[in-house]
């Protein structure tokens, strides 16, 4: 399942809670709606009927009615009634058929044809022998009708409302984590240039922002700023390093040549000699190779491209590793294929320095009597090569940091004198030329080293 993104998860949940909050008042506000609508009608039910006395009087023993007593005013219907509840003036609305008893002062609740209705008596003196009842009449279930069309509207609303937070909460969440969008997009890049230059560099206006992700941001430009200068001492002393031994190794390797050369030697000290010198030239071959790491690490190491037939040379390649190949008497047999004229733009020294490890690696790891084969040969506009073994194998767990420097995956893939910095030369002699270098192993299986690079156009 795909993982949501942070600013995904930020919007649903700021969505939510303020979808939640909007449900929470708008659900107290009907509530108390609700009441405050009940509580308006009785009192306008009350004081519409209490008005109502001012259009009634007593002329001559008889009783006058003004026209505004019948006119249905806030929802509310006048009845008058004498003392024997006949109904003597107003209307009483329809679906109201029901005849309860006078309750003087009091607003009651009746139901009657499927609706709600409030009733409100009060009495009114006409004269001392005379006393009236004015009813007041209205609807409950108009009034909660119309309310229910608010609540509906509200209800119709509350969608839009909710989405509207949805996008305005994702466009403020987006700018928000942009600095953090712009702090992961210069990591990679770093990680993929292994450029420690770069920095993040967050700034507005000119000025650095004050908060927690500006600080953030400004804290990992002070870091790699370190780390730049700590990986520049280190390659400094690297390369100082093996300035420094170059000379005392040639000494070393030149004075076990002179006495290997004195036939008078003792066979005993001879063989600890040429131990010595073995082992000396091991330790020249790793310096030389720290220190082309070296200077390809600070952009020093100069590329002579020429154009080259890869075949022939390949070939020729093979040909000298078959011949380190036979001097150690495992039996490896190493075999090549190419394709005819194949043409490239390539440094003939880093070439052959390039296949020549791949092809003492997997020489190295091969059992004995095995096969190493070599191809080499054109795809569309790229020269791909491979060498491939069929011995020990790689493990899962050490195939991803196989080109790492001094990196060798278990004590059995160290012997004769491997330095862990061959196939670091390969990745770079590669990338250099504009190609890469992969790799595809099987534990107990063998491995396939793969590099390609740009054809000649």
């Amino acid at each position: 399942m795909r993982k949501i993104s942070l600013k995904l998860k930020l919007t649903l949940l700021y969505t939510f809670f303020m979808a939640l909050l909007t449900c929470v008042a708008l659900a107290i506000l009907f509530s108390l709606s609700t009441r405050e609508v009940l509580s308006s009608t009785q009192s306008r039910l009350e004081q519409r009927v209490q008005d109502s006395v001012e259009n009634i009087s007593l002329r001559n023993g008889e009783i006058r009615i003004d026209s505004d007593f019948y006119s249905v005013s806030h929802d509310v219907y006048l009845a008058l009634y004498d003392s024997g509840m006949y109904l003597l003036y107003g209307r009483v609305p329809h679906g109201f058929g029901v005849q309860p008893e006078i309750a003087d002062g009091e607003v009651r609740t009746i139901r009657d044809g499927g609706r709600d209705w409030y009733v409100y008596d009060m009495s009114y003196r006409l004269s001392d022998d005379q006393t009236v009842y004015i009813r007041g009449i209205t609807s409950i279930t108009d009034a909660e009708e119309s309310f229910t069309v608010t609540l509906r509207f509200a209800l119709i609303l509350l969608p839009l409302m909710v989405l509207a937070t949805a996008v305005i909460g994702y466009r403020f969440t987006r700018r928000t984590l942009a600095p953090v969008r712009r702090i992961t997009s210069t990591v990679r890049e770093i990680r993929a240039d292994a450029d420690l230059s770069r920095r993040i560099g967050l700034t507005e206006g000119g000025r650095k922002q004050k908060d927690e992700i500006y600080t953030l941001a400004g804290t990992f430009d002070e870091m790699l700023s370190e780390l730049e200068e700590v990986f520049k001492r280190e390659q400094q002393f690297t390369s100082d390093a093996s300035h420094e031994l170059r000379t005392p190794v040639s000494v070393i390797l030149a004075q076990c040549d002179a006495m290997l050369s004195d036939g008078t030697l003792p066979e005993e000290r001879r063989e600890q000699v040429t131990l010595i010198r073995r082992k000396a030239k091991q330790m020249s071959d790793m310096i030389s190779q720290l220190l082309f790491l070296s200077r390809a690490d600070q952009g020093r190491q100069p590329l002579h491209r020429e154009r080259l037939d890869l075949s022939e040379l390949t070939e020729m390649i093979i040909e000298d590793q078959q011949m380190i190949a036979d001097a150690k008497g495992r039996g490896i047999r190493i075999e090549g294929k190419s394709d005819p004229d194949l043409y490239a733009n390539v440094d003939e020294t880093l070439y052959i320095r390039l296949l020549a490890n791949l092809i003492s690696n997997a020489v190295r790891y091969s059992h004995d009597g095995g096969t190493v084969e070599v191809t080499v040969r054109r795809n569309g506009n790229e020269i791909i090569g491979s060498v491939r073994d069929f011995g020990v194998g790689i493990s899962g767990e050490a195939l991803p940091h196989i080109w790492e420097r001094f990196y060798r995956a278990d004590a059995a893939r160290t012997e004769g004198g491997c330095s862990g910095l061959g196939l670091s030369m390969v990745k770079w002699i590669a990338e250099a030329h504009g190609g890469g270098a992969s790799v595809e192993s099987t534990e107990g299986k063998g491995s396939v080293f793969t590099f390609h690079f740009p054809a000649e156009e």
